[in-house]
């Protein structure tokens, strides 16, 4: 045996001869690219933070405001208030009239809520089980009528209902705020009841049970996660509109909150400003409706993914 045939046999590394250099490029290209993803994440992330930090300071803001006077936050904007005296709440309750207003806005927001899920649900569930022309056409109808903003029907609107007398009313409101409420509604629960398992279904027919029998008795149970998402959205929606019934509704015993809001900063126009009431009345508007998205938001953001993606 020779000193040569005793030494160690050199190995070749594997990835030197089995990768090649446009392989090679493209692990770095990949490297390169996801590392450039993960800085665009983290900007975004810092980003949309920051706009939640802001807007949870303003809101804090808000609120501590509601507590002081006039005279106190012209003089120190970001000071403290000195007691949790409500003065403020009574003036807005009272003067603003927002008392009224508040029973306005909570009957108007549930009951048109509650006819907008409540014939959107059927008109979504047999759009999402029949397919021919005219369910294409209507599901087509719906989606472009989310296009459409408020603003450039607000003038028909008007005069339609005033040709029937119902201008300054609570129930052409609510009828208005249907009518707005129904292309989102359709396509938000159609989305939804198709992401719904068919066997139940198949099997409720095999049993006997009539096409409503099974939507009321199967369907809505199951689909109530999506239910709940839209009746939130509507009473989100219809408690903060503010251009419907700032046009359709004149006397002052009708208007809802945002209206009265309004008015009563047209008030201290000519009677002073009262910052401390004005703080006061948005923290009425605002917070019940925050407080329901608290109460609700982890339910409401199931339901909005679930749905929307399937």
């Amino acid at each position: 045996m020779t000193t040569t045939d005793m030494l160690p046999t050199p190995t070749l590394s594997t990835e030197a001869v089995v990768v090649p250099p446009q392989k090679r490029r493209r692990r770095r290209r990949g490297a390169a690219i996801g590392h450039e993803r993960s800085l665009l994440r983290g900007v975004g992330l810092v980003l949309l933070w920051s706009f939640v930090v802001l807007n949870v300071a303003w809101m804090v803001w808000m609120v501590i405001q509601a507590f002081r006077d006039t005279r106190a936050i012209l003089s120190d904007p970001w000071g403290m208030p000195t007691s949790l005296d409500p003065i403020n709440f009574v003036t807005a309750w009272t003067v603003g009239d927002f008392a009224t207003a508040t029973m306005n806005s909570v009957v108007t927001t549930l009951v048109s809520s509650f006819l907008t899920v409540l014939l959107a649900a059927p008109a979504a569930y047999y759009l999402s089980r029949v397919e021919n022309r005219l369910t294409n056409s209507l599901t087509l109808y719906f989606v472009l009528g989310l296009g459409i903003p408020a603003q450039v029907i607000v003038i028909p609107l008007f005069v339609m209902l005033n040709e029937v007398y119902l201008t300054d009313s609570l129930i052409g409101l609510n009828l208005v705020y249907i009518g707005v409420s129904m292309p989102f509604t359709v396509f938000l629960l159609t989305a939804f009841f198709r992401s719904l398992p068919l066997e139940l279904e198949e099997a409720a027919a095999l049993d006997g049970t009539t096409a409503f029998g099974t939507f009321w008795r199967i369907t809505l149970p199951l689909a109530k996660g999506g239910i709940l998402t839209a009746f939130v959205l509507q009473v989100i929606s219809h408690w903060n509109e503010t251009l419907l019934a700032l046009t359709l509704l004149q006397s002052t015993e009708k208007y809802t909150l945002p209206v009265a809001l309004i008015s009563f900063i047209q008030q201290q126009t000519y009677s002073g400003a009262d910052w401390g009431g004005l703080f006061a009345g948005l923290c009425i508007v605002v917070l019940p409706m925050l407080a329901i998205y608290l109460w609700l938001g982890r339910r409401l953001t199931e339901g909005l993914t679930l749905g929307m993606g399937k």
